[in-house]
């Protein structure tokens, strides 16, 4: 099933993909829908009132993700890309004294937060951990509408009905036709090697025949950009995030040391460490506070890619905007195949299918860069995933900081030296990246649901006890 480049990397804002992304989402997808014409309803019926009710991960982490605040602005005409982050405090401030929403486009629809909006711990819905149902209200408060969409990792949402279709055997050759339609990694060596293109050549190919070089090349690069443009601004970030913990932003001051050891020329064998963290840590600080970010594959993952490819432009001389969009292409390409034969959704598999997804990706992305062949690029995709398998999704109070932040960092750390061991070798190598990827799925359908991002379980129960 063909996923563009562009599904893998939105760029939205914080503190989630899931959590805040998704459900900003489907409440503009459930706005367009009571526009419409295509569901049944009395002539000179109008809605008068909306409401919504957060499922499953959703409910029990909505608050910590943001995810009421989501629907809220979602309700009033924003999208992920669209909000503004700056102002939307304020927006929601008056969404709950108003107790009514007035999207664009629109007649003003009563809404009141406080009752409208329901966290239900206690009705999960069948079809995905992070469920949403929106209803629709006539003016003399009857029921006309209800629908069902879910959150499945990453800022993707289907409904109900694409959900299924989804799981069905035909929808793995749904999709537009490529040219080269490896589905997991074994059809990816496969077709590299009978075409003699690399996996970037590949994806490029596949991706252009949705639309002109130049489209992609400027997508690719408004992409980086982002992703340059929040590291920058957590880097230049001071003080707490919000959401109670009281947890300290770290980069600036960590990005203050490493600039003046940088500038008096001391040596320290832990530098491209260093700098690999303090990259991360700022992207997820960023994320932390709600900031802009960049899906990668999850805003709680958004950190371990950008910070492997700001080393690589940092650390490497021959390191160019060419090579950016390689890096990217093979990343996507490897992140592609993981979700569709397995999740990057935390409230599905745990932070192994985020934070392990993201290190697998950028793995290949810098092995890619280095020179490596299609085979040692997916040794590098497999020798980090591997190393991330089991790791749960637990974080502190349902917020996306602890241990979220440093877990970004660590997963830079593991893909850049999955890449290094990948690209000395020849590429031959004991487990294949399909088995990791569904070792990875089995592992998530077993893992108790307390260690996916319901914060019931591990470092959310025990850190708070202590």
């Amino acid at each position: 099933m063909f996923l563009s480049v562009f599904d893998l990397f939105k760029i939205g804002i914080g503190p989630s993909s899931s959590h805040t992304m998704g459900p900003m989402t489907a409440a503009r997808r459930f706005l367009d829908e009571i526009a419409g014409d295509d569901w049944p309803r009395p002539a000179g019926t109008k809605v008068g009132r909306i409401g919504a009710s957060l499922h499953g991960s959703l409910a029990y982490t909505g608050v910590g993700h943001g995810s009421d605040r989501a629907v809220i602005l979602g309700l009033a005409g924003e999208t992920p890309t669209t909000v503004d982050p700056d102002k939307s405090d304020a927006q929601v401030d008056a969404i709950k004294a108003e107790k009514r929403v007035s999207p664009p486009g629109h007649p003003s629809y009563r809404f009141d937060p406080a009752t409208d909006l329901v966290l239900d711990k206690k009705t999960p819905l069948p079809g995905h951990a992070n469920g949403m149902t929106f209803y629709a209200y006539d003016t003399d408060d009857h029921l006309i509408l209800r629908r069902v969409y879910y959150s499945i990792g990453g800022g993707f949402v289907v409904s109900e009905e694409e959900l299924q279709r989804m799981k069905s055997r035909s929808a793995k050759a749904a999709g537009p036709k490529v040219p080269y339609p490896f589905a997991d990694a074994a059809e990816m060596l496969k077709m590299a090697k009978r075409s003699g293109l690399s996996i970037a050549e590949m994806k490029r190919v596949n991706e252009e025949t949705q639309m002109s070089r130049e489209e992609l090349d400027a997508g690719l690069d408004a992409i980086w950009n982002a992703m340059r443009g929040c590291i920058e601004r957590g880097l230049a970030q001071e003080g707490v995030m919000p959401g109670g913990l009281k947890v300290r932003r770290r980069a600036k001051m960590l990005h203050g040391k490493l600039e003046e050891e940088w500038r008096q020329n001391r040596p320290n064998p832990l530098l491209a460490n260093d700098w690999l963290s303090v990259y991360a840590m700022a992207v997820n600080e960023e994320n932390a506070a709600g900031g802009r970010v960049v899906t990668a594959p999850t805003n709680g993952a958004a950190g371990t890619l950008p910070a492997v490819l700001r080393y690589w432009l940092h650390f490497h001389p021959d390191a160019d905007q060419r090579g950016v969009r390689d890096f990217l292409l093979t990343a996507a390409a490897v992140g592609g195949i993981i979700k569709t034969n397995a999740s990057i959704s935390g409230a599905e598999v745990g932070c192994q299918g985020e934070v392990g997804s993201a290190s697998a990706m950028a793995a290949a992305g810098l092995a890619a860069v280095l020179g490596g062949t299609p085979e040692q690029i997916e040794n590098a995709a497999e020798i980090a995933l591997e190393h991330h398998l089991g790791m749960t999704c637990d974080p502190v109070a349902g917020l996306v900081q602890v241990p979220c932040i440093e877990r970004n960092a660590l997963g830079a750390v593991k893909a850049v030296t999955a890449a290094s061991l990948a690209v000395k070798g020849d590429g031959k190598h004991f487990v294949p990246l399909d088995a990791a990827i569904e070792t990875m799925r089995q592992t998530g359908r077993d893992m108790s649901e307390k260690y996916k991002e319901t914060s019931l379980g591990g470092l959310a129960v025990n850190v708070v006890e202590c």
